[in-house]
């Protein structure tokens, strides 16, 4: 519909992975510029909670901060705040790269991590395969990059496997 709207060609996609959609969109959008399938490409990414179940469930199972508050990489973590956002980039093809505002992506890699000590909990020996393909993919040394995603659990299981996958 979005496209439809806008009067937008090539490829489109709805994706839903919960924390990463955003992410898996903008790899989607690299991939088919690579392709040549477009010329630019919109990666969206939406939160909104609509059902209170939900806010409920992730409480009851202890995923979010009883405080209300994200302390990711911090002593104080535990657990996450919810919260609704929404972004949006335009990636276009560059020189140097594609880039969205500012930034050059260079590569891109998605994959799920597997079996893990739970749903939620990272694993750390996928999160860094998946950084090695995706630097691979960009053709770029660790030292070169200037900025890292992390999920940011803000959990004391999450947050060290993330950093020590960085780390690795």
């Amino acid at each position: 519909r979005l496209s439809f709207v806008l009067g937008l060609q090539g490829p489109c996609s709805s994706i839903d992975t919960a924390c990463s959609s955003g992410l898996v969109a903008s790899h989607g959008g690299l991939r088919a510029l690579q392709m040549h399938e477009c010329t630019a490409a919109l990666a969206l990414g939406v939160n909104m909670i609509f059902s209170q179940a939900a806010a409920v469930a992730t409480a009851m199972a202890g995923m979010t901060s009883p405080r209300g508050r994200s302390h990711s990489f911090d002593n104080r973590a535990d657990g996450y705040g919810r919260g609704e956002g929404c972004h949006a980039a335009v990636l276009q093809p560059s020189g140097d790269g594609i880039k969205p505002a500012g930034l050059s992506l260079l590569g891109s890699c998605v994959r799920q991590d597997g079996k893990s000590a739970s749903l939620t909990a990272p694993n750390g020996q996928a999160q860094q395969a998946l950084l090695r393909a995706a630097l691979a993919d960009g053709g770029v040394e660790p030292a070169a990059l200037s900025c890292y995603e992390a999920h940011g659990t803000g959990t004391p299981l999450g947050d060290p496997i993330e950093v020590r996958s960085l780390a690795g």
